[in-house]
């Protein structure tokens, strides 16, 4: 290593003692003494060879577009000098959903493959139709995240869902997509897991997000079809669509860093320690309107609430007739409506049902203050 003085967003990390190429628990770490520094080979994608300790971006061909210019999936690969995990971080499947093409463009930002174990192919943006458009759908109004594993030869959509299976998920042991909530609606950061994987669990646990959701798998999405060929999904939802805000973004981005950690793949001290445990939910629920009209909301993302507490007032349009809409059960709000305007019907509040209720609000307020003050991000680089 030379002695040139490392620019200050670059994370110093150390390469993992392990040299397995599968996710591995932080327990079976062993001595500094009994594993040796391997090498890694030249990871091969789309033809091109890329030599251990670089990066470089490689597009994969979609599709030609109608005014003649090809479409490609673009991927910035992070391929490290010495053996480990590969795995993918992924945002923009949903075309307006920006907060993930941030977060992963700032760990890009931080990552120096001479240090890193493992690999990581990084899609800042999947859904590239969309993200042009700034639009959650395909051209054809399809939506990407039911079209997996996709077919070589059917529609737009399938045709990219499998670009995507074909050349990223089966390379993987590990992926984490990003996404944010839909227009006029703001999610609480959170990750979301599927039942039943301890391997999960602890990795979500170590991402540290303010919430973690176990919920169930869709057909033809992008964590369904990875789990049908064994590779393990963690799903954070954070932010509003075509929105950015820093706590999301910083959450995710010390998030992945303290995943990365838990898999050997970089050692660091600069995260420091999670100031609170993550709400966990086996469940959530949404509360809609009660009836059409000008709402007015007296919760938001993050409050705890309990059942029979009053969360908002819907009138009409003059002021006159309200009425108050109540909670029916306890819960924290890991989601809401930014939209003023309702209809009968329309969702206003997703709720989870945590554990340890009682001091749930109060962890959320201790993770927020920790995540501005990690030393990981430094103030001159917040956007």
């Amino acid at each position: 290593m030379n002695n040139e003085k490392q620019p200050k967003n670059i994370i110093n990390v150390e390469p993992s003692k392990d040299k397995s190429s599968k996710v591995k628990s932080s327990k079976d770490k062993l001595g500094k003494d009994k594993v040796p520094k391997v090498k890694a080979a030249p990871f091969i994608i789309s033809g091109e060879s890329i030599a251990p300790g670089t990066a470089r971006r490689v597009a994969l061909p979609v599709s030609d577009l109608s005014a003649g210019m090809q479409a490609n999936l673009e991927v910035h690969v992070v391929h490290g000098r010495y053996k480990g995990p590969t795995i993918f971080i992924s945002a923009a499947i949903h075309g307006d959903e920006i907060t993930g093409t941030e977060i992963i463009r700032r760990v890009i930002a931080k990552l120096r493959p001479k240090a890193l174990a493992g690999t990581i192919l990084c899609l800042p943006v999947v859904n590239m139709f969309g993200f042009i458009a700034q639009q959650r759908y395909l051209p054809d109004r399809r939506d990407l995240n039911r079209c997996f594993p996709g077919s070589k030869k059917g529609s737009l959509g399938s045709q990219l869902a499998y670009i995507f299976t074909s050349e990223i998920v089966d390379r993987c042991s590990l992926g984490i997509d990003i996404h944010s909530a839909a227009q006029h609606r703001y999610n609480l950061p959170q990750i979301r897991i599927d039942a039943g994987s301890e391997r999960l669990a602890e990795l979500a646990k170590a991402f540290a997000p303010p919430a973690i959701i176990v919920s169930a798998l869709r057909d033809g999405s992008l964590r369904a079809m990875a789990k049908e060929r064994g590779v393990e999904m963690l799903l954070m939802e954070a932010g509003e669509a075509l929105r950015i805000d820093d706590f999301s973004v910083n959450i995710g981005v010390i998030g992945i860093f303290r995943v990365l950690q838990n898999m050997g793949m970089i050692k660091t001290k600069r995260l420091g320690k999670v100031a609170a445990k993550p709400a966990r939910a086996k469940g959530s629920f949404w509360l809609r309107a009660s009836r059409g009209g000008l709402c007015k909301m007296l919760k938001t993302s993050g409050n705890a609430v309990k059942k029979g507490e009053v969360i908002a007032e819907i009138s009409d349009i003059f002021g006159e007739c309200p009425e108050e809409l109540t909670c029916p059960a306890d819960g924290l709000i890991i989601g809401h409506s930014n939209l003023p305007i309702v209809n009968q019907g329309d969702a206003l509040f997703h709720i989870a049902e945590v554990k340890l209720f009682d001091d749930v609000e109060e962890r959320i307020e201790k993770l927020s203050d920790a995540i501005f003050s990690e030393t990981l991000l430094d103030e001159d680089e917040l956007l």
